[in-house]
């Protein structure tokens, strides 16, 4: 008995995808976050998002303090640029409440005067619709100071009123069942980018890579709400180049910050 429990022990310890690949290296995560979120019993502090990012294959990634989404956009900016100043990892993501549109051009006066390049938009925390005034507010200041948007919500809403604008977009939610719409968006939107944390169809990637080409996709996992390992192997055993892989996983994200 214990000689066949030490076998299969073996086996199973020598499956190849339990130690992490040079395809599952990451260089940025571009979906972070730290502290408390509705639907999650507990918070979790900035200290141990960066053990869980320490333990993964991802060298790299964009995060904001969810005190800004939740409760107070100013000191959850403020949060998030003081708590990362001692993270070289990491880099600082702000957000504007759109409920609070009219703070939003001294908000983003702040974020700008501070080097923060993306704006993370919480629409479906903050019942925001892409025809309400605080929404459309909000998205044409930040656009006009050329920053990236990293939007929540169904793209099929909030993917047709930013197009023709020359808008640097990454939708954060786009289902592998509404990947037909995107497609569609990102033919006409170069801008138009979607990560991979939920093209979970057998061949989404592929799908993206062949129609638009990779330059459409980012790494992001949601971390610490989601597992990481599951989507670093999905783009390691993805059917695409080495080159289509690298762009996704680190490339396209430093183009976003040149």
């Amino acid at each position: 008995m214990s000689t066949s429990t030490t076998t299969a022990h073996e086996r199973l310890s020598a499956y190849d995808w339990l130690t992490p690949s040079p395809e599952e290296t990451i260089g940025w995560d571009v979906d972070v976050l730290y502290g408390s979120w509705p639907r999650h019993h507990r918070d979790f502090p900035l200290a141990e998002v960066r053990r869980r990012l320490d333990r993964s294959p991802v060298s790299g990634a964009l995060a904001l303090s969810t005190r800004g989404p939740l409760f107070d956009d100013g000191a959850g900016n403020e949060e998030t640029l003081r708590d990362l100043a001692d993270c070289p990892e990491l880099l600082p993501v702000g957000t504007i409440d759109v409920r609070d549109a009219p703070t939003a051009e001294d908000r983003l006066d702040e974020l700008t005067a501070a080097g923060v390049r993306f704006l993370r938009v919480f629409t479906v925390e903050q019942a925001a619709d892409p025809g309400f005034p605080g929404y459309r507010r909000v998205v044409d200041l930040a656009l006009d100071r050329g920053m990236v948007l990293l939007h929540d919500g169904d793209p099929r809403r909030y993917g047709p009123p930013l197009m023709n604008r020359g808008a640097d977009v990454v939708f954060l939610d786009l289902h592998a069942y509404l990947l037909a719409d995107f497609l569609l968006m990102a033919r006409e939107e170069p801008g138009f980018r979607v990560t991979t944390r939920m093209l979970s169809g057998p061949d989404s990637l592929e799908r993206v890579v062949d129609s638009v080409g990779a330059r459409h996709l980012v790494f992001g996992s949601r971390t610490p709400f989601m597992d990481i390992s599951p989507l670093t192997l999905r783009l390691r055993y993805a059917d695409i180049s080495d080159d289509d892989r690298a762009a996704i996983a680190t490339k396209n994200v430093e183009e976003l910050l040149a």
